[in-house]
């Protein structure tokens, strides 16, 4: 059988979108643990609403942010807030992931005040140290191989070696075993969260006919994957600096719709933390929950163009549709790329396989080889063969690590070493397509949305009940 390693054990269909991220703020406060998981639905900040009675859940992410910037050590002032099952809950911990909330919420984000916003926080770590301290009592762990090849990843995403994160992090004061440490934990909530809520979601056939039948118009939602890169305007700023951004984000506009890679323009230039790191990609998402800016200015592109500039209350937006699902017309977004795998393994460590293929990248694009040349030579995956050629894939078809890196590709671009637990990938994206569903594709759409309409009242059931199970005692400020 040939072996196609960037794939997962899922059957050959669209992909599930991903659940429906929790519409309040708290999702924010949430997600941005220590830096470590980035939502890949909206970011964090793009969901405030009301608080809720009970803390919504991380949206389900695999993906790791590039940021190095993560809590350092405790200060001397520190001070315990709260205590769930003998795990402290400190200040300096609270002060952190409000900083953190602050510095990545883009110009004219409406934050609450302060004192509410450290409330919500708290809230969201307490029921992080419950769902932590259930995981391990079930007996739930993240290995030290998988805590390692996630920050491999980051370092290669980041264009470091190891040992560069390493003095890069103590140069900022930063301690390596405490990241490791919150790596590991998010991973493992991110892990635990997954299984326990989606094993309560039992949707049989009988009730996917019922919807289908009953509540067709509920699936015919268009559902859209966005890139946008934010150049901000100041608040007060004069006609001349307006100007002047203007002209910098037509510039920028031009360079990606002559085909330069989204991606880094928008590491380079975008002014949203939230999603820069990710290549500026919102995650795929109903049209209803994404700006209706957004919504507007792709509705006449076709998957891979990028829009004209727009203005918005927070500055200059160009905007790329990378993805479009549309169930009422019974379309969804293939993509077609080629990759390069070189396995790891204690005698080839993650560093030394990345180090090649920067080289192997090299050569390509300097036009002295082709990818599929170097795929037919190197490639340690089944698709060495035919050049690297995988074929047309659904969305979700591929492991994520290498699916967000071919999503910010476009056709004929080719990406930075990107490294998955099968090793260390070079992926060429060949072309995309809009394809017609069939009708068992149907009912999988349908049980999508089924799906993500459960999830989050089950998220909070289940959180409930933790919640209700563990010891939480309050602390007063001295």
């Amino acid at each position: 059988m040939t072996d196609h390693t960037p794939l997962t054990h899922r059957a050959h269909r669209p992909a599930a979108r991903q659940p429906r991220a929790v519409s309040t703020f708290s999702a924010l406060v949430h997600g941005l643990c220590l830096s470590l998981l980035v939502s890949t639905t909206a970011p964090a900040w793009a969901q405030f609403k009301q608080s809720p009675t009970v803390t919504p859940r991380i949206p389900g992410s695999r993906n790791l942010s590039t940021e190095l910037k993560i809590a350092g050590m405790q200060t001397t002032s520190d001070y315990i807030l709260a205590v769930v099952n003998q795990e402290p809950i400190t200040h300096t911990e609270v002060d952190k992931r409000v900083a953190r909330i602050t510095d990545t919420a883009p110009a004219g984000t409406r934050l609450p005040p302060v004192e509410e916003l450290r409330k919500q926080v708290l809230d969201a770590l307490i029921d992080e140290k419950v769902q932590v301290s259930y995981a391990r009592t079930i007996g739930m762990d993240i290995s030290d191989a998988e805590v390692d090849g996630a920050i491999e990843n980051i370092a290669a995403q980041n264009q470091m070696t190891l040992v560069d994160l390493r003095a890069r992090m103590q140069a900022d004061g930063l301690d390596f075993q405490r990241y490791r440490n919150s790596l590991r934990e998010q991973l493992l909530l991110q892990r635990l969260r997954e299984r326990e809520v989606n094993s309560r979601i039992q949707i049989s056939e009988d009730e996917l006919s019922a919807f289908m039948k009953e509540d067709p118009t509920a699936q015919s939602e268009v559902a859209l994957n966005v890139a946008h890169i934010l150049i901000a305007v100041p608040e007060k700023a004069t006609q001349a600096q307006v100007a002047t951004l203007m002209t910098k984000a037509q510039g920028i506009q031009e360079r990606a719709a002559q085909g330069a890679n989204f991606a880094q323009l928008a590491k380079e230039f975008s002014a949203d933390t939230g999603t820069r790191d990710q290549g500026g990609a919102l995650g795929l998402r109903e049209a209803s929950r994404l700006p209706e800016l957004f919504v507007a200015t792709t509705a006449k592109l076709k998957v891979g163009q990028v829009a004209p500039v727009v203005r918005s209350n927070a500055g200059f937006h160009i905007i790329k549709l990378i993805e479009r699902e549309n169930s009422a017309q019974a379309t969804y977004t293939q993509q077609r790329a080629r990759h390069i795998l070189l396995r790891t393994n204690p005698q080839q460590a993650v560093r030394e396989q990345i180090d090649r293929m920067l080289e192997i990248r090299k050569q390509i694009v300097g036009g002295q080889t082709s990818f599929a040349q170097m795929a037919r030579q190197y490639s340690e995956d089944g698709s060495g063969a035919r050049g690297g050629d995988l074929g047309w894939a659904a969305p979700g078809q591929f492991v994520p690590e290498f699916e967000k890196a071919l999503t910010a590709l476009q056709p004929g671009q080719i990406s930075e070493p990107v490294v998955s637990r099968y090793g260390v990938h070079l992926i060429q994206l060949i072309e995309r397509r809009e394809v017609q569903l069939n009708e068992q594709q149907k009912r999988e759409a349908a049980r999508s949305v089924l799906r993500e309409r459960r999830f989050e009242p089950t998220y909070e059931e289940w959180a409930r009940e933790l919640r209700a199970a563990a010891y939480i005692e309050m602390r007063d400020a001295p």
